[in-house]
């Protein structure tokens, strides 16, 4: 009986912890936002607008379907590990889906030839290429406050050098001076990007930490701009080049891992593989192909790939061929994988499939009419050759 009691007073004590848990999340997430205070393995996600970041994996670790608008998004990694790409299908993403881009490319490296072949419409990507820290940072209060942008992105946080380092001689100590640039800039921004409900993209770079390199306990290394941009994001991406893709004897691409360090949306701390070809950026097929094995859309025996039962191909790289080339399959194969993960944008991704699908319709009346035309125009060709052999044959016998 005693024991009866005590499992009754345990119930109720936990009972009672729920509900003060419960009233501090409430209270913090009142105060502090959204997503401030949240149970790690929750599935809880803050209803914002977002964009796509083209890969469909990343957009399901984010847990709310891509990149937040009105927040600011900080993505980092060492030199040539896919930054600048991703970014890049993330403006490709907005621009699809009617939206307005900037670029203020610190770095002065923006390509042009390889944005386009990401499916960025450069002839609609507005750049500036400021010549100092500060210059870049009013710039981007100007842009965002003009309301009439959908996402901008500032590449790189580690170019954004002040004005007063500009003008000392090289040698010069100018210590801390990038960071309070940061922080007293965001300080300003933060309320102007969520006002304005666009997306700020900042891409950053990885330094060695000073303070931790060689003795002392702590990470090893660190992102440049001081501690203000960590604060500030709501929504930090590391990604780090694991493996090269090699085709034959032929290096055709690198894989990344992309970790979602910080999340004020939904759980942080998910992880995804992404692959990224040479003069072509994330592949998407490649995605597409691993989320279907997963869900066992897609099977295979040996070397073979079997779709809906059928054998479609032998070897990954001629499925992706596959897929790159049939937006049909491609399309359908998402509607099941998203349908899969329970994911949002399906009828979305449905309307492209009936506008592809009416536009190929569309095409194929168009090529009956033009062969009916040019059998008309035979049979006119015909009758009028018909017709001169009459008339010569008339001319000999008179």
């Amino acid at each position: 009986m005693a024991t009866a009691k005590k499992k009754e007073n345990t119930e109720i004590k936990k009972d009672g912890k729920n509900e003060a848990i419960d009233a501090i999340t409430d209270q913090i997430n009142k105060k502090y936002g959204p997503g401030s205070f949240m149970r790690l393995g929750s599935n809880k996600t803050v209803n914002v607008d977002v964009i796509s970041t083209g890969a469909l994996t990343l957009d399901h670790a984010l847990g709310v379907g891509g990149i937040p608008r009105g927040r600011i998004t900080e993505i980092y990694g060492h030199e040539a590990s896919g930054k600048t790409t991703l970014t890049l299908h993330i403006i490709a993403e907005a621009q699809k889906a009617g939206g307005y881009a900037a670029f203020i490319d610190a770095e002065h490296a923006l390509d042009p030839t390889y944005a386009s072949a990401l499916g960025v419409d450069i002839d609609n990507l507005y750049i500036s290429q400021p010549n100092s820290g500060e210059e870049a940072l009013e710039i981007l209060e100007k842009v965002v406050s003009s309301t009439a942008f959908d996402i901008v992105v500032v590449d790189s946080v580690a170019a954004l050098v002040s004005r007063a380092e500009l003008a000392g001689d090289i040698g010069d100590a100018h210590i801390a001076l990038q960071a309070r640039l940061m922080s007293h800039a965001l300080r300003k921004l933060t309320a102007i990007i969520s006002n304005t409900n666009t997306a700020v993209i900042f891409i950053n770079q990885l330094r060695q930490n000073i303070a931790t390199t060689g003795y002392g306990a702590g990470p090893t290394e660190t992102t440049t701009g001081g501690k203000a941009l960590k604060f500030y994001s709501s929504v930090r991406l590391d990604i780090r080049r694991t493996e090269w893709i090699k085709k034959g004897d032929e290096t055709i691409g690198h894989k990344v891992k992309i970790k979602v360090v910080k999340n004020k949306l939904s759980a942080p701390f998910k992880v995804v593989n992404l692959e990224i070809i040479f003069g072509h950026g994330i592949s998407t097929e490649g995605l597409l192909i691993d989320l279907a094995m997963e869900a066992k859309i897609i099977t295979r025996s040996g070397a073979w790939f079997y779709y809906n039962g059928e054998q479609i191909a032998q070897g990954k790289e001629k499925v992706r061929e596959i897929l790159a080339s049939d937006t049909k399959m491609r399309l359908e194969l998402e509607i099941q994988i998203r349908e899969n993960l329970n994911m949002g944008g399906i009828d979305k991704v449905k309307e492209e499939l009936n506008e592809y699908l009416e536009s190929q319709k569309n095409k194929d009346d168009k090529t009956i009419k033009s062969d009916k035309k040019e059998d008309g125009d035979l049979n006119k060709n015909s009758i009028s050759n018909k017709d001169d052999t009459s008339d010569l044959l008339i001319k000999t016998v008179e």
